[in-house]
């Protein structure tokens, strides 16, 4: 059997899955046996912090695919709905200011910004994804100065709060990983009246259960 494990910083956000799994597959010490797959899940809280915090609990145990589930903001190019495969994240924030100029992590010496998924989880389903790059927050976005600045430092195509500290994790384990997300909004200027959380949900948790649902037939 292939061990999955759905990582998720609500329980909101994977909520129709874990409602599918409860339906439809046997549950045993909390972990959903569904046709020829082991189902954990890791609800991580939101936050890159959080996301760390709860996924080095995991240290030792090995899982065949590892897939990090949730919303993003898009920066234009993809709209509110649209299912994502970010195969490249950034810390964006992580370094040192001089004055007006931020020096990245990578330029200080201490470390790497960029986390690139070193072991992808290939199906032919994900193929069909738009391959993106995120940035991963503390912050975010919702004023005009900062959305400029940062389009121009590293025009990325979406963000999230916790994407890059999933990769991270999932490299470090040497886990066979994909990062899913659904936009839920653009990055703008904020104004949660043109956001749609249920849409981005329900087109996110419906390609993951076709995904589960593919892979659990598999040999």
């Amino acid at each position: 059997m292939k061990k999955i494990i759905l990582v998720s910083a609500t329980e909101f956000e994977i909520e129709p899955t874990l409602l599918f799994l409860k339906q439809r597959a046997q549950i045993i010490n909390d972990v959903f046996i569904f046709k020829n797959l082991q189902i954990s899940f890791c609800i991580t809280k939101v936050g890159m912090v959080n996301t760390a915090f709860e996924l080095g609990k995991l240290n030792g145990k090995h899982f065949d695919i590892a897939i990090n589930i949730g919303v993003c903001g898009s920066y234009g190019s993809y709209s509110i709905g649209q299912v994502l495969n970010v195969t490249q994240d950034q810390l964006s924030e992580l370094g040192a200011e001089s004055n007006t100029k931020f020096i990245s992590i990578d330029d200080l010496g201490f470390g790497k910004q960029i986390k690139t998924i070193n072991y992808p989880f290939n199906q032919s389903l994900i193929r069909k994804l738009p391959e993106v790059k995120g940035i991963t927050v503390n912050t975010v976005h919702g004023n005009l100065n900062s959305i400029n600045k940062i389009i121009k430092q590293y025009n990325p195509d979406v963000e999230t709060m916790e994407g890059a500290a999933f990769i991270h994790a999932a490299n470090e384990f040497k886990w066979p990983a994909l990062q899913l997300r659904a936009v839920s909004n653009l990055v703008e200027v904020r104004n949660i009246k043109n956001w749609d959380l249920p849409l981005a949900i329900k087109k996110l948790n419906l390609f993951l259960i076709s995904l589960i649902k593919k892979v659990g037939e598999e040999k």
